[in-house]
Parts: C-alpha cells; structure tokens; sequence
C-alpha cells in the first residue's frame, strides 16, 4: 500500500511532462502564440518540443530530459515508501537538471561550443538555440522535484516548503547573479595576445591608478579604490544619522508635520539621478545662488568645490538617506515600549533609557542600513559621474573602460572585482557587529505598553540635524525642476509649459486618443516593466530574509552574500554582464522585455532582504513555533503570523523596488532596445543632446507619478497593529516620566 505522506507531488511531473514533451523546448524568435506552444507537433524543429525534437530531427541530445522524465515517473507514481521516493526524486531531480544544463552549456548555434566534443563525437548536424518556455518548465520542475526528495530525506527539517523555497532562490541567484558576475570577472584574468597572464594580472591589480596615495604628500589624487571607500564610509555615516533622525522625529515627536517630514525624506529615492546633481550644481556651481551672492555681498569666489568629492558626497546623501529611513522606521516603531516602561518604572532617566534599551534595539537597522547605503554608495554611478570631475570612484572608472577608446573588459572586470571585495568585507564587518545577541522586542504575548518618546536633548538634535536637511531639499528640487517651466535655462527665463507639451501631448484621431507626446511610450514601458518587477523582487527578498532569518541550512551564510552581489557591482558592470551572458545560448535573453525584469529583480531586491532581516531580528521565534504546535503549515504560518508583522518592510521592498525600476539608468542603459526604451534612458538622451526643459519636464512628471505610487502601496500594505496604547503627544511621555 501506497504511503500517503510520500514527498513526490504527481503535479510536478505533469508540469515537467509539458515542458518536455508538448511545449516547443527553445526560445521562439518571433515570439509565440497559442498555436505555436504546442510544440510535439511542430513543423520546425526549433519550433518544437524536446521529445519531438529528439525523435524527429536528429538532435539526439534532447533524449537526456526525456530520460529524466522518465526517472520522474517512476520516482512519482511507482514508488511505495518516503525514504525510496526521496531518493528517486533526488536521482531524477539531479539528472534532469544535469542534462538540462549539460546540453545547453555544450551545444550553441553552430553546434559545439568545445573543439574536444566535436573530435570525440564527431560534428552535429545543427545547432540549437537558447533555452525556451518548455525548457524553463522542465528545469523548474525537476529543481523541484531534487528539493522535495531531499526533504523527504530529512534535509531543511524535512520541511518540502523551506526546501523548494531554498532551491528556488538558490537557483536563481546561480543563473541571474553569479553567473552573469562571473562572466565579466572572468575577463580580469585573461591576458591580452601577446602578454603573459601573471604580466597582465600584476599590471591591472597593482596600479598606482588604483592603489596610489600620492594625496598624502602632495597636490596629486589618491587611488580609485581609496576615493571609493573613503566615499562610501562617509556617506553610509552620514546617511544613517540621518535616516535616524527622520526616523525618531516621524515615530517618536509630537512633530505637526510628519506626514509631509516622511514624504519629503522618501522624495530622493523617486528622482531620476541627474536631478540632485543638476539642482546641487544650480546652488552651489560656479554660477549657482550661493556662490553669486557670496560674490556679490562679500567679494568672495568659491570656486568649484561642488566638484569633486564634496560635490559626490552631498549629492549621494541626499540620494540615500531615503534607504537609511525606509530601513530603521521599521526598526523604530518595531521596539516594544513595555521594555522602556519598565526601565522607566525603576527609575532610570530618559537619557539611561535610551542610550541602555532603546538604542541598542535599533542596533540591527542601524547596521543594516549602513550597510545597503555603503554597497550603494560602491557602486554608485550617476552623481560620480556628473559631479566627479576630475575625483575618480571605481564605478566611473568601469564605465569609461567599457565604452573608452579602447575597450578593455579586463581592467573593468579587476575593478569590478575590487569592489566586491570591499562589500564582502563591509558584509562580515557588519555580521560581526551584530553578532549573535538577540534583538527581539515583538513577542507572542500581550504588549499594552504606551509608545515612548525621546528625551529633550535627542529631540533637539534630531530637529537640527533633519529640519535644516529638509529645507536644503526643498531648495535643491525647486531649483531644478523649475527648469521644466522655462524656455531656455539660464538664457530665456520666459514661463512655459511647452515642454510638457512636447513630452505629453494627446491628441485625437478617427480611432480615439493618439499619444502624440514623444515620451508616452517609454513611460508606458517603464511603468508596465516596474509594476511587474517590483512584486516579484519584493517577494522573493522577503522570503530570503525569512529564510535567512528563521532557518538553519547549509550554505546560509553563502546564500546570503550571494543574494547582495549583484547590489554591490556597478551598474554598467551588470549591465555588461547580462549582455556577455545572455546574448548566446543557452538563455537568449538580450533585446526582450524579460532581461529588463530580471535585472530589476536581482538589483533592486537585496533592500528587501536587509529591511526584512532586520524586522525579522525583533520578532520572536515562538510566534512561529506557536502556529506550527497548532499544526499550521509553514506556508500558512508565514502568510497568515509572519507577513503583517513585516509591513513596514514590505513597503520599503515595493516602494524601493519600484521606484528603482521607474529611475535607474546605469544597469539598463546597456540593455535596453527600441521596442523597449525606459524612461531615464529616454531623458538622459534628451540631457546629452542639450534638451534639458524636456528632461526636467519629463524628470517631475516621473516625481509625481511616483509620489502617488509610493501613496497607493502604503494604502494598499497598510500599517502594522501591535495592540500597543497609544498617546497624542509622545514627545511628552519622557517628561513625565522624568517628573514622577
């Protein structure tokens, strides 16, 4: 008799069945349609099915995912107990994805990819090309069927959830991150003809162009990669103090206008990159307000000092202080105020309190935070390069050895590499930090305690390090989205709307609305792209950090750097890497809509991870154990206990993800197609081409249409309810309490 508890699930070897033998197995080049997916009866052999492929056109290498389903049916259907089940399906689960893999890293286009095959095997009478929507069922399929069996055999907890969710990111991240880093990396260690690889390696690692420090002793600049991290560590300082500060005056003043303090600190992160830059370099460059009235009042030059570092370094605290916020306001409103009550209760002054519970409950949003904003700051592309100058940051310095003179893959994939060594050491500088205390403050029992608020002194200091930041925002974007009402910035300030008008126009035709305006169909295909990606990266970052958080797997701390890596790598070098990767088999990906999604994913989802991680470090594990001793599945137990405890970072993950989408540039720039242009790409051609009233036209319409985003995902997440007392004026609750 069949066990009823046995792991393999008959639902997986249908989808396999389909992806093998009905679906056409590779990528169909003229997209496809109802008629076309029904691949075992196809015309053409690229058109069809591995099965039918194999039996009918000779590709006899398409017999091995045939084999493996086959293995599949007797781990599915003819098995009778769990343990034997397990090892089929580990057997047919590893073979499948095994010759899945084999035959598409070995066959391309031409046939094979490796001179030795074609000695040994002899010439193959065609080749074939990437791997299509049949192929992608059957390797999902037969993942998941490895990871069943390996519950089933007792790994991740015998749990087939934590198993499959594990197999699943892992996968990904191997196809989408990992492989793609290592494909540009791999470049650093190829010597160009005519060198010697040790010559090539020494003379590329060991630049003075890198390393130098001749700015110690002289009037010279330091080394790439000494700008690089001296930036980054100032701008992760400052940011987080920043976002702190916000954070406190929003969750813990009596404040009067939180709502429009919180939505001016998220105002950054929805900007396309150039505007900060343009509006810092109207304030304070050489023609700018501040530097016309010193002129005029005191006689005095400043010069170009907003070029440089101090320029970079401004323009990026203000473009990640938003990061640093989204990150801690969770922390903040997470710490359980019975716990500050009863520090109250035996008299301890607000300042103890805070300084003794309060703060180091926030300990891992604070490490957190700075640790997304330093890899940011890394890889950062946009402010360097506007406002750099002759300050030159490893990202920039990527950039113009890919699209140089002379291309040289190698020196960018060294730099690129140098990075991730930087972040792999900020990443263990940060596990160490937190360590192995245990941060929980949102526990399974009752907590009626009265939201506290911060003493006098903190209060002040929050107040004049956010409010005069705040004004300088206001100030900065004023400036730079005025240009978008003018005819001609700086030469014709004449007030106009023109720029809208050729950005938006609508008019009417015999069939109805006809988008005139030139910029509809980018914004069309950015908003469908970032509607698309943002619930997916958002998703799958939440589901790591549970995982991260909540279990114990072999290989969880390498899972965990991989899911940062492709945050650490420059844009431009992902952006290089994907079209290295996925321009030949066996995934064909470049020009289509689907390798825009992927990145966003992969680049925007490790906010996500460190948000949740450092919600999931407040809340108890017995909330978890409580729901699996009422036999709730794990599943269930995520969704229905986990997930609204996590609100505030499921809305940094949509808001983040979105807003990334909708604004980034550097990892697209190389990706994009005619058929699928994205907004900033569209307004960086309209900068380099002079046309800075459309640009900034275009650069507020994407503010508005992002503020109103931002807006609809908070209505839609709502907020987390703790059952916690709630007081009208929590900035008074530390008097009192000082007072009794």
């Amino acid at each position: 008799m069949r066990d009823h508890k046995l792991a393999g699930n008959p639902l997986l070897w249908f989808v396999a069945f389909l992806g093998v033998v009905i679906l056409p197995w590779h990528v169909l080049e003229d997209g496809f349609s109802l008629a076309r997916l029904v691949g075992i009866a196809a015309a053409k052999p690229d058109e069809a099915s591995a099965l039918a492929q194999a039996a009918r056109f000779d590709r006899w290498w398409l017999w091995g995912p045939v084999i493996a389903l086959a293995l599949a049916f007797h781990a599915v259907f003819l098995t009778r107990s769990r343990a034997t089940q397990g090892d089929a399906l580990i057997v047919a689960g590893f073979a499948g994805l095994s010759l899945i893999g084999a035959q598409g890293w070995m066959i391309g286009a031409r046939g094979w990819y490796y001179p030795l095959f074609e000695v040994v095997l002899g010439a193959l009478p065609m080749g074939q090309y990437g791997i299509g929507i049949g192929g992608a069922l059957a390797f999902l399929a037969f993942l998941l069927m490895l990871t069943n069996g390996l519950a089933a055999r007792g790994a991740f907890g015998g749990d087939r959830f934590v198993a499959s969710a594990v197999g699943v990111i892992a996968a990904s991240i191997l196809l989408f991150t990992i492989w793609p880093v290592a494909t540009i990396l791999g470049q650093a260690f190829q010597a160009p003809k005519g060198d010697t690889l040790a010559h090539a390696l020494a003379s590329r690692f060991m630049s003075a162009r890198i390393w130098g420090i001749a700015c110690l002793y002289s009037g010279a600049a330091c080394g790439v990669a000494w700008n690089t991290l001296a930036l980054a560590t100032a701008t992760a300082t400052a940011t987080t103090i920043l976002g702190l500060c916000f954070a406190l005056i929003v969750t813990r003043t009596s404040f009067p206008a939180k709502e429009w303090l919180r939505l001016l600190t998220v105002l950054p992160i929805i900007t396309p990159p150039f505007v900060i830059g343009l509006g810092l370099i109207l304030i304070f460059g050489r023609s700018g307000i501040i530097n016309q009235a010193f002129s005029a009042l005191f006689g005095v030059e400043l010069g170009r000092w907003i070029y440089g570092f101090n320029g970079v370094w401004l323009a990026q605290v203000f473009s990640f202080t938003p990061t640093a916020f989204l990150v801690l306001i969770g922390i903040v409103q997470g710490i359980s105020p019975s716990m500050e009550e009863a520090a109250l209760t035996l008299h301890a002054r607000p300042t103890r309190v805070f300084k003794a519970v309060t703060l180091p409950l926030m300990m891992p949003g604070l490490a957190n935070a700075f640790l997304v904003v330093f890899v940011e700051s890394l890889a950062d592309f946009g402010n360097p390069i506007i406002l750099g100058g002759s300050f030159g940051v490893l990202s920039t310095e990527i950039f113009f050895a890919v699209v140089g003179a002379q291309v040289d893959f190698g020196r960018a994939a060294t730099l690129a590499f140098i990075l991730l060594l930087f972040a792999l050491a900020a990443f263990f500088i940060q596990r160490s930090v937190i360590g192995k205390r245990s941060y929980v403050s949102v526990t399974g029992k009752g907590d009626t305690g009265l939201q506290q608020g911060i003493p006098d002194w903190v209060r002040r200091l929050a107040y004049s390090i956010a409010l005069p930041w705040a004004l300088l925002t206001m100030t900065v974007y004023a400036l730079a989205l005025a240009g978008g009402f003018v005819k001609v910035w700086g030469r014709d300030w004449t007030p106009t709307f023109s720029h809208f008008g050729r950005a938006f126009a609508i008019d009417w035709g015999a069939n109805g609305i006809v988008w005139a305006g030139g910029a509809w169909s980018s914004l069309f295909t950015t908003i469908k792209l970032a509607g698309i990606a943002a619930p997916l990266t958002a998703g799958i970052g939440l589901l790591a950090a549970w995982l991260l958080s909540r279990q114990r797997f072999a290989g969880r701390t390498a899972l965990e750097f991989a899911l940062m890596l492709s945050f650490c790598v420059p844009g431009t070098v992902i952006g290089v890497a994907y079209i290295l990767t996925f321009n030949i088999p066996p995934v064909e990906l470049t020009g289509t809509a689907l390798i825009l999604i992927i990145c966003f994913v992969f680049r925007n989802m490790p906010v996500g991870v460190r948000s949740g991680m450092a919600a999931m470090s407040q809340l108890d594990k017995s909330l978890d154990e409580a729901a699996v001793t009422l036999r709730a599945s794990t599943f269930r137990t995520l969704r229905v206990v986990v997930l609204p405890l996590l609100k505030p970072a499921i809305v940094t993950a949509l808001v983040y993800s979105f807003v990334r989408a909708m604004t980034t540039v550097s990892a697209v720039i190389f990706l994009v197609s005619a058929q699928h242009e994205m907004a900033t790409v569209f307004i960086i051609n309209r900068v380099i081409n002079g046309d800075y009233g459309l640009a900034i036209a275009y650069a507020a319409v994407l503010i508005v249409l992002m503020m109103a985003a931002v807006g609809l995902i908070q209505l839609a997440i709502g907020e987390r309810r703790l059952g916690r007392r709630q007081d009208t004026a929590p900035g008074e609750v530390n008097r009192r309490s000082a007072g009794a």
